[in-house]
């Protein structure tokens, strides 16, 4: 297989992507909660691996700059590449805009910014157009995400399966 992938690329790749699935997973079941003490201990954890995926998806685009592009396994035709590169790109800019739309939420609707318990910023007061906003985004982008990356996946499959290039046996380092 040509373009070996690094460990640390690999790394960022499996864990940034299945803690935001189960991220993204967890805010849409707390959605449909009633309002109470569940909804807010869950809605807590929720938002502190947020931030969490918030860290690593820029540590991650950080190395992808140092590292590069990652590089198809097959050849493709220019409407793939455009697509498999979009794909690629929205899933990276999502993995930034859904933890910043929620501190956006967080911080506009007055409350504060707690990770696992401590605050790392303080309650402060309501900017309405804040809390809007970053509710509009979380709520749109959360949508588009879900498409994205089952294209993702899709797309992985037919490249493992239908064309036989190792693309999903690259990702798990082999």
């Amino acid at each position: 297989m040509a373009n070996k992938l690094s460990k640390t690329t690999i790394l960022f790749h499996w864990i940034v992507g299945l803690m935001f699935i189960t991220v993204l997973a967890v805010g849409l079941y707390v959605e449909e909660l009633p309002k109470g003490p569940e909804k807010w201990e869950i809605l807590g954890l929720h938002k502190s691996f947020g931030f969490i995926v918030l860290m690593l998806a820029v540590a991650r685009i950080v190395w992808r700059f140092k590292e590069g592009a990652i590089e198809s396994g097959s050849v493709m035709s220019r409407a793939q590449e455009i697509v498999a590169k979009s794909v690629q790109h929205i899933l990276l800019l999502g993995t930034v805009l859904m933890p910043v739309s929620g501190l956006m939420m967080s911080i506009g609707s007055g409350r504060s910014v707690d990770v696992f318990g401590v605050e790392l910023l303080a309650a402060g007061d309501k900017i309405e157009w804040v809390a809007g906003a970053g509710h509009s985004i979380h709520e749109i982008v959360s949508k588009i995400l879900i498409l994205v990356i089952l294209l993702h996946i899709a797309g992985a499959l037919k490249h493992q399966f239908k064309e036989k290039d190792g693309s999903i046996s690259r990702m798990l380092g082999r």
